[in-house]
């Protein structure tokens, strides 16, 4: 069955709001798991509603281990958001990948190391979702559309390795990624947030901005926050131009399975499930629960 698509942009370093769209509104929201990053300011681009929310916040308060990020999907959730484009700033690991180059990842390793909580399931749920594609393929082909109609240089496809931080990596550890496991690019922000929104049934895609060249190459200054901020704030317009380019490519509905693929998830008997987490969930899974 079709849902009416809502898109919601979450906004990475360097990218705190939407330049130039018209504010419609501001969503002060609460969660069962407490307050999302900041206020999700509602916008119209091109005649469509988007909802923009900053990672880290206004003002980057928040450091990747401690993004809300089971609250930031919850209270995109909440709005109605359908689609989410995740906009961040990557450290590059193929020579091809130039910085201020956009990169539509497929794949996510995840180098995160627990802290962070990643199920919207437990104290008496229990659900699986399989999660062997992370990136939503209609979302990815979308956002590569987009860039190139902005005029992004843009590389499709490359697995994103996601780290704990907020320290960046070692040399050796960035020679093991590029190595052994074919990174494309590095951040610190991907998961839980592409796990949480896949089981909140959302369609989940991200826009990866190569900001350096994290510590391998020889010819190249090792990775600085000034380096990534800096190519963040110069490319900052174009990262905009896409985000306006994907609202206007969406189509109106979807059937898109990501949308449904928690109707199997949840395994426990609905019997069993305490009063407390039906109502945690209900946002969610209400469709499901009764």
């Amino acid at each position: 069955m079709s849902e009416s698509v809502v898109l919601g942009v979450i906004g990475g370093s360097g990218l705190y709001q939407m330049e130039g769209a018209e504010t419609v509104g501001e969503h002060h929201l609460d969660t069962p798991y407490g307050a999302p990053s900041d206020v999700i300011v509602e916008s119209s681009v091109g005649g469509r509603s988007v909802y923009f929310l900053p990672r880290h916040g206004k003002g980057h308060r928040m450091l990747p281990s401690e993004v809300p990020a089971r609250a930031n999907i919850h209270a995109l959730k909440q709005l109605g958001v359908t689609h989410v484009l995740a906009v961040s700033a990557c450290g590059i690991m193929r020579e091809e990948i130039a910085p201020g180059d956009m990169v539509v990842p497929d794949q996510i390793f995840d180098r995160t190391r627990g802290l962070r909580p990643s199920t919207f399931f437990g104290d008496g749920v229990v659900g699986h979702l399989p999660f062997a594609d992370p990136f939503c393929g209609e979302m990815r082909e979308t956002i590569i559309d987009a860039g190139a109609a902005a005029g992004a240089r843009l590389h499709a496809g490359g697995t994103y390795i996601c780290m704990e931080g907020p320290l960046f990596s070692t040399r050796a550890e960035s020679n093991f990624y590029r190595d052994a496991v074919g990174a494309a690019v590095i951040g610190m922000t991907a998961l839980p947030e592409a796990k949480l929104a896949r089981e909140a049934e959302m369609c989940y895609g991200m826009l990866a901005m190569g900001t350096d060249y994290d510590c391998w190459h020889e010819e190249e200054e090792d990775v600085t926050i000034d380096q990534v901020l800096a190519v963040m704030k110069a490319n900052g317009a174009l990262a905009t131009r896409i985000v306006a380019e994907v609202a206007a490519r969406l189509p109106a509905e979807s059937d898109c399975a990501c949308l449904s693929a928690a109707q199997f998830a949840i395994v426990t008997d609905r019997d069993a499930i305490p009063p407390q987490a039906k109502e945690r969930l209900r946002v969610l899974y209400g469709r499901y629960l009764d």
